[in-house]
């Protein structure tokens, strides 16, 4: 599976703090292992974010990404419940 992130992505990972990147990579990681682990949280999106998926890192910490196609990933969001869902 390839994966990909946007600008967006990337300036938005990068102003987090150590540790939620770390969580951020991890939950990633767990994803491409396996989708079905009950602590993703494995979501479709509706409203603004319809097409994208979400999976938790953790807390109120999200990953938001849609599937390009079948062997591409791609990280679109990541950040808090409320700084995505505004």
């Amino acid at each position: 599976m390839k994966i990909d992130f946007t600008k967006g992505f990337n300036k938005q990972f990068e102003k987090l703090p150590q540790k939620r990147q770390k969580k951020t990579r991890d939950a990633i990681k767990l994803y491409l292992q396996d989708a079905t682990i009950p602590s993703l949280r494995l979501h479709a999106l509706k409203g603004e974010w319809k097409g994208h998926l979400s999976i938790s890192a953790g807390g109120d910490l999200r990953i938001h990404f849609k599937m390009v196609d079948q062997d591409t990933l791609l990280f679109v969001a990541v950040g808090g419940h409320n700084q995505l869902y505004k």
